[in-house]
């Protein structure tokens, strides 16, 4: 037995994130983290067999929902959520271990997406063969199809915030080279590392914000952005290892600034969701794939909650789009404003 793991408390700050689907917050961590003390205590278990316990788990479920039977439902139902459990527990092992990889990641990612095609087809075939109703095909391509939309706009979305942040980033070097300035720091970093002080920083800075460039008064909580990007199993980085943002000596610039400005109320739900650990996109793949695998069969109301899921996804999909666009045109200002100084500089 290891004796180098630490108290439960100290395995939840190393291992829980920071921003989380509520499903996982309220529903997976309170069984998964202790689990996952007690499975690196006691056995020898990689991130990666459990993994691979996960995506077993995920195909047992799968060949419960093809009988179609409700009691069928019932067990595909349980069955899923325990390997989803697992599926929470490997990056946490691997945290908590140091025994994250690139290639742990990378299978994590490619399992998920098969074991949600694969229980979306057997589910959708199963309520076919029971009732003869065409829709069920249809639900099938429509359960695989979000499936991959949702996690294809997530990697592009993250594509161009980082793209973003390249240019602005080589934009104020260039600038302050001569100057030998302190480096550039995003409004979205800073708000990520502290809930408790968002609130009244966040109302004071939708009524005040109006410039491209601003200095933070505190320091608050992170605006949520797209979060359907497969994480590497990693050690802790540096948000994770300390819970005391350290205070920026460079230029902070806000991309989200205009998405703040129309949607005050939205501060106040976010500072309060993210005090419980719950990002703000409460409909993302996460909570699809348990609508449409676990409260569907539970209340033998498959297409029922595969039309909610999935209208409630797109939804949220649409949203962040709509905040992306929103970004952009902080980030056009921001450019511009750049150009502006350039020109004055010169004359």
């Amino acid at each position: 037995m290891r004796r180098d793991i630490p108290p439960l408390a100290e395995v939840r700050r190393i291992t829980e994130k920071k921003r989380d689907a509520w499903w996982t917050v309220l529903l997976v961590d309170p069984v998964a983290t202790p689990l996952v003390r007690l499975t690196a205590m006691r056995t020898r278990i990689t991130p990666n067999q459990i993994t691979w316990g996960a995506f077993l788990l995920g195909l047992v479920s799968a060949a419960c929902f093809a009988f179609g039977d409700w009691r069928w439902l019932i067990a595909g139902a349980l069955v899923y959520h325990l390997s989803f459990i697992l599926d929470c527990m490997d990056g946490k092992v691997a945290r908590l271990t140091g025994q994250g990889s690139v290639f742990g990641a990378w299978l994590d990612f490619v399992f998920d997406r098969i074991r949600v095609a694969v229980c979306g087809v057997a589910l959708m075939a199963g309520q076919y063969d029971r009732t003869g109703d065409t829709v069920y095909i249809w639900l099938a391509l429509a359960v695989v199809g979000l499936d991959t939309l949702r996690y294809i706009n997530s990697l592009e979305i993250f594509k161009i915030r980082y793209n973003m942040r390249k240019q602005i980033k080589a934009r104020v070097r260039e600038a302050r080279r001569a100057e030998n300035s302190a480096e550039v720091a995003f409004m979205e970093d800073l708000l990520r590392n502290n809930p408790s002080a968002d609130i009244e920083h966040d109302i004071r800075k939708t009524s005040t914000v109006s410039e491209p460039l601003s200095e933070p008064n505190s320091e608050p909580v992170s605006e949520a952005g797209s979060e359907a990007v497969s994480e590497p199993r990693s050690e802790p980085g540096p948000e994770e290892a300390t819970d005391v943002p350290q205070k920026p000596q460079g230029q902070v610039i806000d991309l989200q600034q205009e998405f703040r400005h129309r949607f005050p109320v939205y501060l106040r739900m976010r500072s309060f969701l993210l005090r419980h650990r719950i990002r703000t996109h409460l409909v993302s793949g996460i909570e699809f794939q348990m609508g449409v695998f676990i409260v569907g069969p539970l209340l033998d109301a498959v297409i029922e909650a595969t039309l909610v899921s999935g209208a409630l996804l797109l939804v949220f999909e649409l949203a962040i789009i709509y905040k992306l666009l929103l970004s952009t045109r902080d980030f056009t200002r921001t450019i511009d404003s750049f150009e502006r100084d350039e020109v004055a500089t010169a004359a």
